[in-house]
């Protein structure tokens, strides 16, 4: 991975966007912790995931079977509310794109996850698939995973 770019895609490095939250600095805000909780997926960082989820009562081994066996290739941030450094809650609404291990099919998960915070950190509570679809991507626009090439040359 290159010094300049985090694995959640914030055109941030990974040194001024992920790592810290991921080493224990609080998330400022609701996306920064689900930007860095997709950079926990691509790290199997399962440790982060469970202590940044409110309520992941025995789900430990789902989680862990989840992220390891998938590829994580690409995050799409569409839109927050609320979420900011004055809220106490807030949601987010992405696309992460990943492939099942040994396959090349490419998926897409949508999500619109609901954050809380607690004693000044963020967590996140539960997600789920937004009642409206994203915005198509056109055959020649750049792919959402993030790869540099077109939709077309890419994941379509």
């Amino acid at each position: 991975m290159s010094a300049s770019n985090c694995y959640c895609q914030s055109q941030a490095s990974f040194e001024d966007c992920c790592q810290p939250i991921l080493a224990g600095q609080p998330a400022k805000t609701a996306e920064a912790l689900m930007r860095s909780r997709y950079t926990a997926h691509v790290l199997a960082n399962i440790d982060y995931l469970m202590a940044t989820w409110q309520h992941s009562g025995g789900q430990e081994s789902d989680t862990r079977q989840w992220v390891e066996s998938h590829d994580w290739l690409g995050l799409q941030v569409l839109q927050c509310r609320k979420g900011g450094p004055n809220h106490q809650e807030g949601s987010v609404e992405f696309i992460a794109y990943y492939r099942p291990k040994g396959s090349q099919e490419r998926l897409a998960h949508h999500e619109l996850s609901d954050f809380v915070r607690i004693n000044g950190k963020w967590f996140y509570v539960e997600g789920q698939t937004p009642k409206s679809a994203p915005k198509k991507t056109g055959r020649n626009d750049p792919c959402p995973c993030g790869s540099g090439k077109k939709f077309k040359r890419c994941c379509a």
